[in-house]
């Protein structure tokens, strides 16, 4: 079906929903790693950090929009922006995506795998990986949107009340909260300032963005205003759920001086804290929540990313741009979920070598810095309709952006060589 064809078809407004591409990328960005390093951040410095969960809303809130606009302006992916630069971006994309793909699978199936076995141990954490990323490929095959948004606006809401209600009963100290948004780094704090600010909801499922806009039927500039709402609201329920998160550490954690382990394990250390605290119930509900936000993320991945791959080897080879193998359900799009669902399962038995991980922090690192400057390229060039190009404070934001991922990227290839 043809671009014009399908603007046509949705010359009219779009329908308001409930969950649009804004939450979909929002809640596949927010996994358990993610919520793991609030949680940390909160059991470590109490409130004094929320200012940054709250800033790294608002830089993704840019940065989604800059890519939402570049799509909606030129009718173009932002694989096809990135390749207007030069050659160079798709030797960094292509390397990037693969590896990134692998690590990230294997990564994501263990995520949803930890609260499984402990839900029901009847199979190891392994085992309800694979089932995981098997029922992730199944759910998004077929690459029906409709089908995708309506799971992942279920996984979101199990995320939101379990999180938002564990924070609740906590009973968070209201005075404290505000104080938490006065700018204050703490001794020692800086990793954490830098790792809350740009973990809050995603890398390279930010740059999926325009690719959802395009299955949700939202492909012209028509259909500005409604992206930018629904970006807004997205990361404002986002920043509600990780603020929650926040609470929980610095209420349940820091008051109590109770530590819990970083990566996913972390939040299986919270539930035994919750269920101590609060009875057997309210530690099960929120193992279901942690699967939640870990199963939102694998299914947005297995479909966001998998339509970017598809885009960027379509692109690669010379395919029209309304070539089925370059869409959703297309030949590349399902040999994607095929490598992030199958290979990664061998690193689930054999653990991870060390120079596959080096390079998946190295390339990651970089995406984010990547993603801020292509965007600033893109949207002050003549690439761009004049009306929808950056204003100033566009410009501004997205060099605050540039600048404090630049910093991150640093300190992640500073740890990643340092652990090799």
């Amino acid at each position: 079906m043809s671009q014009q064809t399908r603007a046509d078809q949705t010359d009219s407004p779009p329908r308001w929903r409930l969950i649009g591409p804004g939450l979909v990328v929002a809640a596949t960005g927010v996994g358990a790693a993610d919520l793991v390093a609030t949680l940390v951040a909160g059991s470590e410095y109490g409130y004094a950090l929320l200012w940054c969960a709250v800033l790294g809303c608002l830089m993704k809130i840019v940065l989604v929009e800059g890519a939402g606009r570049w799509s909606l302006a030129t009718g173009r992916t932002i694989y096809e922006g990135w390749s207007s630069l030069g050659a160079w971006t798709s030797w960094y994309f292509g390397p990037y995506i693969v590896v990134w793909g692998f690590v990230y699978g294997a990564a994501a199936m263990a995520g949803t795998g930890l609260p499984l076995h402990s839900l029901f141990p009847v199979l190891s954490v392994t085992a309800w990986g694979i089932v995981s990323g098997l029922l992730g490929l199944a759910l998004v095959w077929a690459g029906r949107y409709g089908v995708f948004e309506k799971v992942l606006g279920a996984l979101v809401l199990l995320m939101f009340v379990t999180m938002v209600g564990a924070a609740a009963v906590t009973l968070p100290n209201l005075g404290e909260v505000v104080t938490g948004l006065v700018p204050l780094v703490p001794d020692g704090g800086l990793v954490y300032v830098l790792s809350l600010a740009g973990g809050v909801g995603g890398t390279i499922t930010l740059a999926a963005y325009g690719y959802w806009l395009r299955e949700k039927g939202w492909i012209t500039p028509r259909h500005m205003r409604v992206m930018r709402i629904d970006n807004t609201v997205a990361y404002a329920v986002t920043g509600l759920f990780v603020i929650a998160t926040l609470v929980v550490g610095a209420e349940l954690l820091y008051s109590a001086g109770i530590a819990v382990s970083t990566g996913d394990q972390g939040l299986l250390d919270l539930s035994e804290v919750l269920a101590d605290r609060y009875g057997r119930v309210a530690g099960t509900v929120f193992l279901v929540g942690f699967w939640a936000a870990a199963m939102s993320s694998l299914v947005g991945v297995w479909n966001g990313v998998s339509l970017m791959f598809a885009d960027f080897v379509g692109h690669v080879r010379g395919l029209d741009a309304d070539d089925p193998a370059r869409r959703a359900g297309g030949t590349w799009y399902r040999a994607y979920i095929l490598w992030l669902t199958f290979p990664p399962m061998i690193m689930l038995f054999l653990g991870k070598p060390v120079w596959l991980i080096l390079a998946y922090g190295v390339l990651g690192a970089f995406f984010m810095p990547f993603l801020a400057v292509t965007l600033l390229w893109l949207l002050n060039s003549d690439r761009t309709p004049k009306e929808w190009r950056n204003k100033l404070h566009s410009n501004a934001a997205m060099v605050l952006c540039a600048l404090a991922f630049l910093a991150l990227c640093v300190n992640e290839v500073r740890k990643a060589v340092a652990g090799a």
